[in-house]
């Protein structure tokens, strides 16, 4: 039998769930449909438990009044992370060909600017280390996204064995340890690996993201679904110029970017590239 608003551990009105909608949307651009309610209950009741109250009210009142670590905490509770290791394969088999046909030019840049529990940022040094055939290769990755405890999980590197079923046992071999005793079951990231790799906690509708261009890909996969148009187009005026001339943005498989014509042009398949960049 489904719950109803009368059977939960905490009260919750239409004016908490507008209230949450607004200050979601005012910290990390996300635009919460009315079908997220429920998500929004279930992920915020933790919250509430674990600071004795028994009202939304109570708590976004505290909220408004908080420090940056309860923030950061709402902030974590409301951001969605579905991930995979090569999830969308064909961007890697773009960026492994974009970056072939310009090896002379490396050390490459790339940023992953939604990175979650890492699985995409490693799947990209992975794709790079391939390009050169080596676990030491000239590039610099930078990984970030707005919840800093899954950019923990991404920095440990450590990830259950069922992870990593469907990947090619090559690539298995080759990038990946196995545990032993007390890790049995898990598998984690080759340390030469970690020495591109940069996590940082970046939100993307900050005025500046603090970062120096040019970037030779910049994966933006999966986040900006949860944007709106007006915000979309903010943050695709920030991250644009930071994408060298010839530079690849990768989108996720439902995401468009044809509202920002003047920015960015399609160049493959949910792959853009800068409008002024040549053909």
């Amino acid at each position: 039998m489904a719950e109803t608003p009368q059977d939960r551990e905490f009260a919750f009105s239409e004016r908490d769930f507008r209230r949450v909608c607004a200050l979601i949307y005012e910290r990390a651009g996300i635009a919460l449909a009315e079908s997220k309610r429920d998500m929004v209950y279930s992920r915020l009741a933790r919250r509430l438990r674990a600071l004795g109250m028994t009202r939304f009210q109570d708590y976004l009142d505290h909220l408004e009044r908080a420090d940056e670590a309860e923030w950061q905490a709402f902030t974590n509770a409301l951001t969605t992370n579905l991930t995979s290791f090569f999830r969308e394969a064909h961007h890697f088999e773009v960026l492994q060909q974009h970056l072939a046909a310009r090896k002379a030019r490396a050390p490459f840049r790339i940023w992953c600017a939604a990175a979650s529990t890492g699985e995409e940022p490693w799947s990209i040094a992975m794709t790079v280390c391939e390009v050169f055939d080596s676990l030491s290769p000239p590039a610099e990755i930078l990984a970030s996204d707005i919840d800093t405890q899954v950019l923990e999980v991404g920095k440990r590197g450590v990830y259950p064995l069922e992870r990593i079923k469907d990947l090619a046992p090559q690539r298995v071999r080759r990038f990946f340890q196995r545990g032993t005793g007390p890790n049995e079951g898990l598998c984690r990231i080759r340390p030469p690996l970690r020495g591109m790799m940069r996590f940082a906690q970046i939100n993307l509708l900050a005025p500046d993201y603090g970062l120096r261009g040019p970037f030779d890909a910049i994966f933006c996969r999966n986040v900006m679904i949860y944007f709106d148009k007006p915000t979309q187009r903010k943050v695709l005026e920030r991250m644009v110029p930071l994408l060298a001339p010839d530079g690849l943005l990768f989108a996720g498989h439902s995401e468009s970017f044809l509202h920002a014509a003047d920015l960015v042009r399609p160049c493959g398949r949910t792959v853009y590239c800068r409008t002024d960049a040549p053909r």
